[in-house]
């Protein structure tokens, strides 16, 4: 049965413009999902370490109808958030995946890392892939997700792809920096419905392969892989852009999905 949303106004009515009306928002609750955050330093906002989260990403999963919740890096409680969480988004950082990860060798000279924000990260993921919860990898996230499922990334694009693009683009983030070509017959081509989108670009590694179980769903016009997916699980999508600034609908429709996929049934 369709639920008819009541009529809306002002910002609540600009939220059911941009996302519809998700069914399970007629008296079901909100998926519950977890959101990783990054990790700095003391200095800046703070003389002591803290945790750091850009508000759109929340507010991209709010408006697509899920509660989002930050998860502390914390890897002896992941089996205590599994069990809460209905879903994952593994976000992005200025930071890279160690590359002891996927036999990487030697570290780049621009590789930095984050150690306990990667064995958090590697272990949440890996836990909710066997679990079948909805895992949506975010540029770094992207990058995470695809070692987990086996991947290798290259560590550091000019050194790698002849005549990149600019995926650390000089403008802002909140515009697009390049296209990409979604691939058809893929499950991010079913959500978008086009096989091109312009997206930002805010990346020096990406995904350089396809191991067994992945697909390439979105390619730069310089080759580098901007997207992929498992389809072994019920929703396993990364993208190397951002989405959370919704500067496509495009965007909007790929946290739909992802919240579509992590609603009760």
């Amino acid at each position: 049965m369709t639920t008819t949303p009541p009529p809306m106004t002002g910002e609540e009515g600009l939220t059911i413009a941009l996302t519809g009306w998700p069914a399970y928002l007629g008296g079901m609750p909100r998926p519950l999902i977890g959101v990783t955050l990054d990790a700095e330093k003391p200095g800046g906002y703070s003389k002591f370490p803290w945790y750091a989260l850009r508000q759109n990403y929340l507010d991209a999963i709010d408006a697509a109808g899920g509660l989002p919740v930050a998860l502390p890096h914390e890897p002896d409680r992941v089996a205590d958030y599994l069990e809460r969480i209905d879903a994952l988004v593994v976000t992005g950082g200025a930071f890279d995946v160690d590359p002891s990860y996927y036999d990487g060798g030697a570290k780049h000279a621009t590789v930095i890392t984050k150690d306990r924000r990667t064995a958090f990260e590697f272990a949440v993921t890996k836990g909710a892939l066997a679990q079948d919860k909805p895992v949506l990898g975010i540029c770094g996230g992207q990058q995470l997700l695809h070692v987990v499922l086996g991947g290798r990334l290259i560590q550091h694009i000019p050194d790698t792809i002849a005549q990149p693009l600019a995926h650390e683009q000089p403008n802002p983030r909140n515009e697009p920096g390049h296209l990409v070509k979604v691939a058809k017959g893929t499950q991010l081509y079913g959500i978008v419905g086009t096989d091109e989108l312009a997206v930002n670009s805010a990346h020096h590694q990406a995904a350089a392969d396809a191991p067994q179980g992945v697909i390439v769903n979105a390619v730069a016009p310089d080759g580098v892989i901007e997207g992929i997916e498992a389809p072994a699980y019920r929703f396993c999508i990364g993208v190397q852009w951002h989405p959370e600034f919704l500067i496509s609908e495009g965007d909007a429709k790929l946290f739909r999905a992802f919240l579509g996929a992590a609603a009760p049934t």
